[in-house]
């Protein structure tokens, strides 16, 4: 028992959120075998993916170099991307439905109307060729504050924001099962003629390609409302945008004066291009909120059972 112990105790408070994270979903996809038909691989590939965190998480605390050290925060990457995979194969075969209607009518609620219209009186080629290219930033904005973080040294704040970065996407997942849903692109909007409807300029048609692709729906796709992943609620995008741009501002980070405009920009961009309901973002927001508070207590929790000293966001010094 003491053995078993001091391996888990290896793992900082990030790998043990991947590792509690992935076997639950392992555990949901089996419980659910019968309709989540690759419930197998899905098993397999989290099996393999705890291995590897263990794995490294001793040799990084026991045989500490640089390479180690360095992938022991990189491939956390990969991995939100993987079990974003993950939820696409569990989410529609577990829920079965979708709850549009019930986003649409609370935005019409709210506004009197569909949000993504009233923006359309507004769209120009130029602006959406803009906000495109700011929405496709999102996935570089935890790792822009990252290499920041990393070039001036500071590990504890780099530990504490990638434990905040990886529990925020966690819970959006958590979010897409309790209320999967598509977006206004294919439901307030037909997909075919979105191109055509808010055209760009240069670089929009392949960038919006990249986004599809990415959530299974590459050019050609004959039912892609059928197929697309059920991610629209909450806004993720608004969520990890939020989560950058406070911790950027709290870590006092030159990387803010970039971070601020460029998430304003891309919150604006998830409703003007047609990915998501305002709702959803308001949703994102608390989630944010919800991730912080949550986060501040698990990291600490964990880091007084490893011994460590506890971290504390607004008792930082960093100098700009």
């Amino acid at each position: 028992m003491k053995k078993i112990n001091s391996i888990i105790l290896n793992l900082n408070a990030t790998d043990l959120l991947v590792v509690i994270f992935t076997s639950l979903l392992s555990l949901t996809a089996i419980y659910f075998n019968s309709r989540v038909i690759y419930w197998k691989e899905i098993v397999v590939i989290n099996l393999f993916l705890g291995l590897f965190v263990f794995s490294l998480a001793y040799f990084d605390e026991h045989k500490r170099n640089m390479f180690t050290h360095q992938l022991r925060f990189w491939y956390l990457v990969p991995t939100i991307l993987l079990v974003f995979k993950e939820i696409y194969f569990m989410v529609d075969p577990i829920r079965g439905k979708i709850y549009d209607q019930l986003l649409i009518d609370i935005d019409r609620f709210l506004f009197g109307t569909d949000p993504t219209y009233v923006l359309y009186n507004i769209a120009n080629p130029y602006l959406t060729e803009l906000l495109q290219i700011v929405y496709g930033t999102f996935f570089f904005l935890p790792i822009i504050l990252g290499i920041s973080l990393l070039f001036k040294g500071k590990k504890r704040e780099l530990h504490y924001m990638a434990f905040i970065i990886v529990l925020g996407f966690f819970l959006s997942y958590i979010g897409y099962f309790l209320l999967p849903a598509i977006g206004p692109r294919f439901t307030l909007h037909d997909f075919a003629l979105n191109d055509i409807e808010i055209p760009g300029l240069f670089l929009t048609d392949f960038l919006r390609e990249v986004v599809n692709s990415g959530e299974s729906i590459p050019k050609g796709t004959p039912n892609p409302a059928q197929v697309v992943q059920r991610d629209a609620f909450p806004s993720g995008h608004t969520q990890m945008t939020l989560l950058v741009m406070y911790l950027s501002i709290k870590y006092r980070s030159r990387s803010k004066y970039f971070f601020i405009p460029n998430g304003t920009l891309l919150i604006f961009a998830t409703v003007y291009l047609r990915y998501h309901y305002v709702i959803d973002l308001i949703a994102g927001a608390a989630f944010m909120v919800l991730t912080l508070w949550i986060g501040k207590y698990l990291f600490n929790w964990w880091m007084e059972i490893r011994g460590d000293q506890k971290f504390y966001l607004d008792k930082i010094q960093i100098t700009p």
